[in-house]
């Protein structure tokens, strides 16, 4: 059993602005009793929250994503000592909404969930023969190192370096050994063309098995994706893009939630910063008036794209919402996680004017997880790098369900040194001494505590 209350210390946390103003706000009994203007009561304690939220290069299907969803916030109940019940999802060709209603003892906060869904982009790529695939990665690959990324990569973080040569140089090695299997058949045969249909098969076999057990087919088309969006976007995902855009404008318009929170996870993390933007051309005032905007990039890649040459048009987009005023942006990273940057500023990595923003924060996944299960998965790169999405076991600085689902404010949440664990009690219920929770602020990203 877990002890939902145990302390948790506090886990590294970096920033590149100025520290945040301390929080001074009394929480009371009776914070849940109804929502006052945008959906926050007078303690500034959020009661409604609608949030966008746009996955990884990941297929899986909305109904797919909700019952993870509905699976992983069983852990946050256990862990925060809450109570959360999740609707049913409404899904259409653009995505899926379901409600979730948590609470607390003195507490309840209703989130308006809704995915941009692009998995059926993915799975349209995968749907393609190999013989196509292939090919289309490679030019991918030139094309990344042709443009400047490799280099960028290992000079801002080498081990995503190491993880965009992965497919490529098991692609290689696969090749290496059909040419090998080819040359053997056709020695001992005497036969060219034996050797030609021997190797061919034995590529095919190898793509096939064991390529997809190492996620080969999906890491080509990772990057055959990520070519696209550099060159030129995907009309269907600008489509639905720009309707999300439409939405969150409409909704800090109609000023119904208390907060509205656009996430992104991975390389949905540089579609979310392309959503706010498309969000901010609609309405420049964003956040500004209306409730509160906050973006989180949670193990992203944003460097991924940003740091070849030809993605302008992302550079603009990264431009526009770094200097807006009235929309906080907050950067989760973790060492463990390979296809995260880690100690990374997305903006100052691409060269791009200094803004304040994002706010990076370091986490440690060994302090979300159980410590045996977490031994398990520490091997396991897609199962680390889902964490960022997934519930924890522990209370710690960071905590996907508490950012989306709970009562505290996401600037807040941020800005505290251990997140929401010195907010809550052991009962979940909000403290009164919480105002007086350290905030975070005036490192720089590059910097680390032990």
């Amino acid at each position: 059993m877990l002890d939902t209350g145990r302390a948790v210390k506090a886990e590294d946390s970096h920033s590149n602005s100025p520290a945040g103003p301390r929080w001074r706000t009394r929480l009371g009994q009776g914070l849940g009793a109804g929502p006052g203007p945008a959906g926050a009561n007078d303690a500034g304690v959020v009661t409604k929250r609608l949030v966008f939220h746009v996955g990884g290069y990941e297929p899986l299907a909305p109904d797919a994503m909700h019952r993870r969803f509905a699976r992983e916030i069983r852990r946050f109940e256990a862990t925060w000592s809450a109570s959360a019940s999740v609707s049913s999802a409404e899904v259409d060709e653009h995505g899926a909404t379901w409600r979730v209603i948590a609470s607390a003892p003195n507490w309840r906060v209703e989130t308006d969930y809704r995915l941009v869904r692009w998995d059926d982009i993915i799975e349209s790529a995968a749907d393609q023969p190999m013989w196509r695939r292939v090919p289309l990665g490679i030019l991918a690959f030139l094309d990344f190192v042709a443009g400047g990324a490799l280099w960028r990569y290992a000079r801002t973080n080498w081990r995503y370096a190491l993880f965009f040569l992965y497919p490529y140089v098991l692609l290689a090695g696969f090749i290496a050994l059909a040419v090998l299997a080819g040359r053997f058949v056709s020695q001992a045969l005497a036969s060219t063309f034996a050797g030609l249909v021997v190797g061919a098969l034995a590529f095919a076999l190898l793509l096939r098995w064991p390529g997809r057990r190492l996620y080969l087919p999906l890491m080509l088309d990772d990057w055959i994706f990520a070519r696209s969006y550099v060159r030129r976007g995907h009309p269907i995902l600008d489509a639905r893009l720009e309707r999300a855009a439409h939405a969150i404008a409409a909704a800090a318009k109609a000023g119904e939630a208390g907060e509205i929170v656009v996430v992104g996870h991975s390389l949905g993390a540089v579609l979310a910063v392309d959503l706010v933007a498309r969000a901010l051309k609609l309405d420049p005032a964003l956040g500004r008036s209306g409730p509160p905007v906050a973006l989180l990039s949670v193990g992203s890649s944003i460097p991924k794209i940003g740091l070849h040459r030809a993605a302008r048009r992302f550079h603009a987009a990264l431009e526009r919402v770094a200097e807006a005023p009235g929309v906080f942006w907050a950067e989760y990273q973790a060492i463990i996680d390979v296809m995260n940057f880690y100690k990374t500023d997305p903006v100052a990595a691409l060269g791009l004017k200094p803004t304040g923003k994002p706010v990076v924060r370091v986490v440690r996944i060994s302090r979300m997880l159980d410590p045996a299960y977490y031994r398990r998965i520490k091997r396991d790169f897609f199962r680390l790098h889902r964490q960022f999405v997934s519930g924890n076991d522990l209370r710690a600085a960071y905590d996907y369900f508490m950012l989306l689902c709970g009562p505290i404010p996401v600037e807040r949440q941020v800005r505290s040194r251990d997140g929401a664990a010195s907010l809550i009690g052991p009962d979940g219920a909000l403290l009164d001494h919480a105002a007086d929770s350290e905030s975070t602020g005036g490192r720089a990203a590059g910097q680390d505590r032990p």
